[in-house]
């Protein structure tokens, strides 16, 4: 899976786009520039959105060639953040963050709540995570995402694997994507914003 992504990364020019996403741009303006994490970060649209914005933006991902776009991105909009080669099943951090988000990071049953378990721990008390990711009903078109429901979300599922924060709002609906050429068309998503 890992040569897969950095096939991908590599071989397009930008897969999601250099524009934040939309989700995570209208939390992220709200909020008092502090610590962030960014897990699955891919290319670092978001990681420089936020950086940009005065956020202290850690970021990673499994891909070594996403890695590489990100660093150069961020150095095109002169902005700095942490950006390391992770797999989220290694995942691991012993500092606390005030927002995380989770942004189409699509994992295996066993894997997704294994890490949601690690990144409810990871947040302070009172930071907030974010998430925008694909619903179960996504199965059904061609915009993006996994194909195995298996790896699609649902609210049930959410609301069990982070029944230790507060959830603030958890809505499913349907929304047209626009993100770089493999995020496309009507799309079914899951957006979670939560309190620890």
């Amino acid at each position: 899976m890992q040569d897969f992504w950095n096939q991908r990364y590599a071989a397009n020019e930008t897969v999601y786009g250099k524009t934040p996403n939309s989700y995570f741009k209208s939390v992220i303006d709200t909020l008092e520039p502090s610590s962030l994490l960014l897990p699955a970060e891919g290319e670092g649209r978001n990681a420089i959105y936020a950086a940009s914005k005065g956020w202290d933006v850690t970021a990673f991902d499994y891909s070594a060639e996403a890695k590489l776009k990100a660093e150069a991105f961020a150095k095109e909009k002169g902005v700095k953040m942490n950006y390391t080669v992770v797999d989220v099943n290694q995942f691991f951090s012993e500092k606390k963050y005030n927002a995380i988000a989770l942004i189409y990071v699509h994992l295996s049953k066993k894997d997704r709540k294994d890490f949601h378990f690690k990144i409810a721990n990871a947040l302070v008390p009172g930071g907030l995570l974010m998430i925008e990711a694909f619903s179960k009903q996504q199965i059904h078109n061609t915009s993006g995402g996994p194909k195995s429901l298996d790896q699609l979300y649902s609210s049930e599922i959410l609301l069990e694997d982070f029944a230790s924060l507060e959830i603030l709002t958890l809505k499913e609906t349907e929304i047209i994507l626009d993100e770089g050429s493999f995020h496309q068309g009507k799309a079914n998503v899951i957006r979670l914003l939560a309190k620890k």
